[in-house]
């Protein structure tokens, strides 16, 4: 795999030269639920905006992606695994400084020492009625990664791992509709990512792995 400078110029020049592979990709990795859940969505509200920040850096000249593991609680998406990110506020002036804020709030992100390269496509969660926008960013240097009350575990994540055709399986989860599903995701350190994390995966990962 390439070195971090060498990745970093790569994916520059897959956002500049290529399409992005958009829902296909993404729909790779949706769970049945997230099928059941489009399908019978009648939610005429307007989506609320957030931004989440997919996160590059090198530890010894090799491609980290930061994650977080969010706290057990009542909320939606309690206990999974998530890029930094939240809900856009009034002061955002756009979905990269949502991204940013949010990182820096939660993991000790430095807004001034990320470069942006570009945004994957926009995904709806219906559960919650979000409209994500990921953000892709890089640092040089790794960061003094510090997690707050919103974050019960940081992973940072070799991009290798990610790759690695044997990371992507299949595992049953305890859903919060009270089933057992079988969810297409990524497991790494012992966690599983699910839902709407892995589907962004799947385009970031179909992205670069594109000529």
């Amino acid at each position: 795999m390439y070195d971090f400078d060498s990745f970093i110029s790569k994916l520059k020049k897959q956002f500049n030269g290529s399409d992005l592979p958009g829902l296909d990709a993404q729909m790779s990795m949706a769970p049945i639920t997230r099928l059941e859940e489009l399908q019978r969505l009648k939610d005429t509200s307007t989506p609320r905006q957030s931004a989440v920040l997919v996160f590059f850096y090198p530890v010894n000249n090799k491609t980290r992606l930061v994650f977080i593991k969010r706290p057990v609680d009542d909320t939606v998406h309690s206990g999974q695994i998530a890029f930094p990110g939240g809900r856009a506020e009034p002061e955002d002036k756009d979905f990269v400084q949502t991204a940013l804020r949010e990182a820096n709030e939660e993991v000790n992100v430095d807004p001034d020492k990320v470069k942006i390269i570009g945004s994957l496509s926009k995904l709806h969660i219906p559960p919650s009625n979000f409209d994500v926008y990921p953000v892709i960013g890089y640092s040089e240097d790794r960061p003094d990664f510090k997690g707050n009350y919103e974050v019960e575990r940081i992973l940072e994540v070799r991009l290798t791992e990610l790759m690695d055709i044997n990371t992507k399986t299949t595992k049953t989860i305890y859903h919060r509709t009270g089933k057992l599903v079988d969810v297409p995701c990524y497991f790494i350190e012992g966690e599983i990512i699910w839902g709407a994390t892995a589907m962004m995966l799947g385009e970031l990962l179909a992205l670069i792995n594109s000529d």
